[in-house]
């Protein structure tokens, strides 16, 4: 069903109030006072709606960013000079980390619940954005008891029964009694746990996303009956749906955290993660009598280690392991028909596709809306393709109204001045199979843009076969200015195509994305996307531009070309990259700007004077444009100045030393392959000139504004302005 959508009422307003003569004549000259008051309105409607503001930024619940701190000054709030000082400006990002909300909100209440335990996970919520567990360490300490006064209920040595306490031990939730440990929890050095002033703070920085109502991948490789949660097919844990707690006293569990679900918990428990509206759900229509609209029951579900598929549940039972995220049928009653699971992934932050909220953007103007989804009246994209191709309208959305699987081949031209969105609903994930359907042509996402067109991905995971962008073939004299734009934002285009149980890529050497002749404008923003090939005519034609931002380019390997064009040359493009994570190696025209962002390979232009990097970490010997605070520059500078200094000339001890603080500065992963939940996230042992290395003294990379080590700094300095005298608190990274 079609649906025309105008955004120009307001706009108008003043163009109606004229009288009927004015517009009349108006209209005879082309409307030139209709557009003058349209200007005009833009103002009036941004000067009205800051009127409307003045009222909501009197309350804490409502008022701008902008405003908080100012609400703060007012009950006594000071911000944490450490993690920098917030920007007095509309729209800053960084005030939110810098000033929480939450915090200056229930700042008075937090000072009269000063001292207690539950305190400290509340003010990790609320000023850092993180879940977190509190635990006394003095509570697990070894004591001598007295005979005549026996406390059972104390912590005992451990017994080599009780195989879930022993699966806990060393984590958030140990019960295990430690020998006492000296060193400080709060140290600078090396830090200590198990002593009587400490007390330890875990914090999971990785977040529990939402997949719902998703197709499972059946390995067939291992046998019919063996299946995934994850549609990719590797192995990916399952996270528990934090459930709140209701009692503000209550020291959180696992239940009540984002936190991998464990196989002892699971069994011990089943029933408090398996439902509709908890952690995971199974569906199977027909299989064992039940229906594909209700899950299948708890009771019906076997926890069991599936790492080499040898468990054999019993019949009308489902074994389900959480830690590599797998399920098995009985062999001899597979199901008939689809398999659909909901369950909780883990990772950072809201990027690539994902069931996690993010804006819309609607074309300007009017457009129609086609939507796709089973219980829609087009269950298929190739029908909604061949509905728009009919209709042929200037601006066109086809949107996928829920989360699932397309498995068909796309192709798409634009005519000329032409707009296409291809998008997700709202918290959906739809998945694009692109599947091997022509043995004797190449099958991909093909588009071909026509001049002034525009195309945007947005909210779409894309695998088996590369996104494909064609330019008008015949016409590249007459679009030697770009005038076209390619559009992804919010999508995944997986790296390698796909990847096997271990996330190791299945096509490592293939690009995800590949633009021929586009002569197109290509913005890429809060994306996984695989390699980036760029085929472009280098003698007649300009360079097009290529925008990256808050974005991770992964060639699966920092040997591979990550941005390139074929046969590894340089890609005839100008690359302008922000805040991202690159794995490979970027060959490209020249780079107009370079800022805040890692990059694992190097990075070689052909036109160095165009352009500048700036706090970025990029290896030595690279052919880059000007760098500036870029890494290891800056701790190599750092040796010279230093033996240069203390008067020191020996060649062998400089090499020496500037290869040390080179390796040092090196960043670190958690994982780099995708599909792990820690993907591209910094490892604790990375350097602080990385984690703190952007401009605004925020971590390099993709997850830049996640503002991570402000948010630290804060819930440090506030951690131990709520301690009791004589209390050490300690911040542990559990995620």
């Amino acid at each position: 069903m079609n649906a025309l959508h105008t955004d120009t009422e307001r706009d108008d307003r003043l163009y109606r109030l004229l009288p009927a003569i004015h517009r009349t004549r108006d209209a005879e000259r082309g409307y030139p006072l209709k557009a003058l008051l349209r200007v005009i309105a833009e103002q009036v409607n941004v000067v009205e709606d800051d009127i409307a503001q003045l009222y909501e930024n009197e309350f804490i619940e409502t008022a701008d960013d902008w405003v908080v701190p100012y609400l703060g000054d007012l009950v006594g709030y000071r911000p944490v000079a450490d993690a920098g000082l917030p920007a007095d400006r509309p729209g800053c990002e960084e005030a939110r980390a810098l000033v929480p909300r939450r915090e200056v909100a229930n700042l008075i209440r937090h000072r009269r619940r000063k001292g207690t335990l539950a305190l400290l996970e509340q003010l990790a919520n609320d000023v850092a954005g993180w879940p977190a567990r509190a635990v006394e360490f003095f509570k697990l300490l070894g004591w001598a008891q007295n005979l005549d006064h026996l406390h059972l209920a104390r912590h005992r040595s451990a017994d080599l029964r009780a195989t879930d306490a022993l699966d806990r031990l060393g984590g958030p939730f140990d019960s295990i009694t430690h020998s006492v440990d000296v060193r400080r929890i709060d140290s600078r050095r090396t830090r200590g746990r198990f002593n009587i002033p400490g007390v330890g703070v875990f914090v999971w920085r990785l977040r529990s996303y939402p997949v719902t109502a998703t197709p499972a991948c059946c390995v067939e490789a291992s046998g019919p009956h063996c299946f995934t949660f994850s549609v990719l097919g590797q192995d990916a844990p399952l996270y528990v749906r934090p459930q709140p707690e209701t009692d503000p006293t209550h020291i959180a569990e696992e239940l009540n955290l984002p936190v991998p679900i464990r196989r002892l918990a699971f069994d011990a428990r089943v029933g408090d993660y398996v439902g509709a509206d908890l952690s995971l759900a199974i569906q199977v229509d027909g299989w064992a009598g039940f229906t594909a609209d209700l899950p299948v029951p708890a009771s019906h579900l076997k926890p069991a280690d599936l790492s080499d598929w040898r468990y054999v549940p019993p019949l009308n039972h489902i074994a389900v392991d959480p830690v590599l995220g797998r399920l098995a049928f009985p062999p001899g009653q597979l199901p008939k028909k689809s398999v659909r699971v909901s369950y909780r992934c883990g990772f950072s932050a809201d990027m690539g596709g994902g069931e996690y909220a993010r804006p819309i953007l609607n074309p300007a103007g009017g457009y129609t809306l086609y939507r796709v989804g089973e219980h829609e009246t087009f269950q298929r994209v190739a029908q909604a393709l061949a509905k728009w191709q009919l209709d042929q309208p200037a601006n066109a959305v086809i949107e996928f109204a829920a989360s699932g699987v397309y498995v068909e081949p796309i192709g798409i031209r634009l005519a000329d001045h032409q707009t296409l969105q291809l998008r997700a609903a709202e918290r959906t994930r739809p998945v694009l199979r692109l599947i091997d359907w022509q043995t004797d042509l190449p099958d991909a996402l093909t588009v071909t843009l026509g001049e002034g067109s525009r195309f945007t991905l947005d909210g779409l995971l894309i695998t088996g076969r590369p996104v494909q962008v064609l330019g008008a073939e015949g016409r590249e004299d007459r679009l030697s200015v770009c005038g076209a734009e390619l559009v992804i934002r919010h999508c995944t285009l997986v790296p390698g195509w796909g990847m096997d149980c271990d996330c190791e890529p299945r096509r490592p050497a293939e690009p995800s994305l590949e633009l021929s002749n586009v002569r197109a404008r290509v913005r890429i923003e809060h994306s996984i996307v695989g390699a980036i090939q760029i085929h472009e005519d280098e003698v007649r034609l300009d360079p097009i531009p290529l925008c990256i931002s808050d974005s991770i380019v992964d060639a699966t390997s920092a040997e591979r070309q990550a941005i390139g064009a074929p046969g590894s040359t340089w890609a005839h493009a100008l690359l302008t990259i922000q805040r991202c994570t690159v794995f490979g190696i970027v060959d490209v025209h020249a780079m107009p700007l370079g800022e805040n962002s890692i990059f694992s390979g190097c990075v070689n232009v052909a036109r160095r004077q165009i352009g500048c990097m700036r706090y970025c970490y990029v290896p030595t010997g690279c052919r880059t444009p000007r760098r500036y605070r870029c890494q290891p520059d800056g701790v190599i500078a750092a040796v010279k100045a230093r033996l240069a200094g203390n008067n020191i000339d020996n060649p062998t001890k400089q090499a020496n030393e500037i290869a040390n603080e080179s390796l040092r500065v090196t960043p670190q992963f958690n994982a780099q392959r995708y599909g792990r939940p820690a993907y591209a996230q910094l490892a604790p042992t990375c350097a602080v000139e990385i984690t703190r290395g952007a401009d605004d003294e925020s971590e390099l990379g993709a997850f830049h504004d996640l503002f991570q080590p402000q948010r630290e700094a804060n819930l440090r300095t506030r951690l131990a302005e709520y301690t009791p005298a004589g209390m050490n608190v300690g911040i542990l990274f559990a995620s």
